[in-house]
C-alpha cells in the first residue's frame, strides 16, 4: 500500500490526539505527509490551534481550517480535492462513538470517502507499532471485505507480517452462495468449513504467501464478538475490514461494536 498523503481530522480533544500519534507513527514508517485538518461551522469564529508530536517528530505548520455545515461533508470533500491516502481518526469513548457511528459524522465519512480509513478506539495502544506485525482480516465474501483482505495483504507483504483471514459463519442464508440447495449447515458443517476454507485460499493472491505468513480460520457466532476474540488471541496489531456502501443493520453493528471494543486500530475499506 502506497501511502503519501495522511489525513487526520482533529476536534483537538484527546482522542484526536491519539489519532494524531498513530498518524505520525504512519508517517514515520511511509514517509508520507500528514495534514490534520478541522472542520468548523462557519457560524463560530477560527481559532487555529497549533497540532505537533512530540520532540523527534516534525510537526505539521499548522491544523488546516475548513469551514462547512456538516463536519462529515468537510472531510470527505477535503479528502476527495487533496486525493488522500488515508484517513485516520480517533473515537470518543463507548457512549459518544455508539451516537456517531449510527446516524452522523464517523459514519458519513466512512461511506463517502474513497480511501481507506483508520478508526483508533480509546482502547487502542497509546501508539502505532509500524510495519504491522499482525493482521487480522475478517472476510464474508462481500465485495467490500475482498477489498479489505487485498488491503491486509499488502500491509503483510510490506512488513513480512502475520495475517489471519478470519470468516465468521453467523446466518446461514448470508452464505448461500457457497452451497447448493437445500443445504442445511449446521448438519453439514465440515462440508461447509472445507468449501469456505478452499474459497479463502482462491481469493488471497498467490504474493502474499511468499512474503507473510497466512493463516486461515473459520469461527461459528456472532460476527464482531468472534472477530475480537480472535484479535485478543492473535494480539492483532490492526483489524481490517470492509464497509458497504448502502446503509444496512451490519454495518451499525459489527463496525461498531468492532471499534468500541476493539484494543487495536481498525481500518476499514469501502467498495
Amino acid at each position: 500500500m502506497k501511502i503519501s498523503t495522511i489525513l487526520c481530522p482533529t476536534d483537538f480533544s484527546e482522542p484526536s490526539r491519539h489519532a494524531v500519534e498513530h498518524a505520525f507513527a504512519i508517517a514515520r514508517w511511509s514517509g508520507a505527509r500528514v495534514i490534520p485538518l478541522h472542520v468548523q461551522s462557519p457560524a463560530h469564529a477560527a481559532v487555529p490551534v497549533p497540532v505537533g508530536g512530540g520532540p523527534e517528530e516534525q510537526p505539521p505548520a499548522g491544523t488546516r481550517l475548513v469551514y462547512s455545515s456538516s463536519p462529515a461533508e468537510g472531510i470527505a470533500e477535503f479528502a476527495a480535492s487533496s486525493k488522500v491516502d488515508l484517513i485516520v481518526i480517533g473515537t470518543h469513548g463507548v457512549g459518544g462513538f455508539r451516537h456517531l457511528i449510527l446516524g452522523s459524522v464517523t459514519e458519513t465519512v466512512l461511506r463517502e470517502v474513497h480511501c481507506p480509513v483508520l478508526i483508533v478506539p480509546p482502547r487502542a495502544q497509546s501508539s502505532a507499532r509500524l510495519p504491522f506485525k499482525r493482521l487480522l482480516s475478517a472476510v464474508d465474501f462481500s465485495a467490500s471485505s475482498l477489498a479489505a483482505l487485498q488491503l491486509a495483504c499488502s500491509l503483510a507483504e510490506d512488513g513480512e507480517a502475520d495475517l489471519e483471514v478470519l470468516h465468521v459463519v453467523d446466518e446461514p442464508e448470508v452464505h448461500a452462495l457457497f452451497v447448493a440447495r437445500p443445504y442445511d449447515v449446521h448438519q453439514h458443517p465440515q462440508a461447509y468449513e472445507r468449501r469456505v476454507a478452499e474459497h479463502l485460499e482462491r481469493v488471497l493472491p498467490a504474493e502474499t504467501c511468499k512474503f507473510s505468513r497466512v493463516h486461515f480460520r473459520i469461527a461459528r457466532g456472532v460476527a464482531e464478538e468472534e472477530i475480537l476474540r480472535v484479535a485478543a488471541e492473535s494480539r492483532a496489531d490492526v483489524i481490517v475490514a470492509g464497509v458497504g456502501r448502502l446503509k444496512a443493520p451490519a454495518f451499525g453493528s459489527t463496525v461498531n461494536d468492532l471499534v468500541r471494543n476493539a484494543r487495536c486500530p481498525v481500518l476499514t475499506v469501502r467498495c
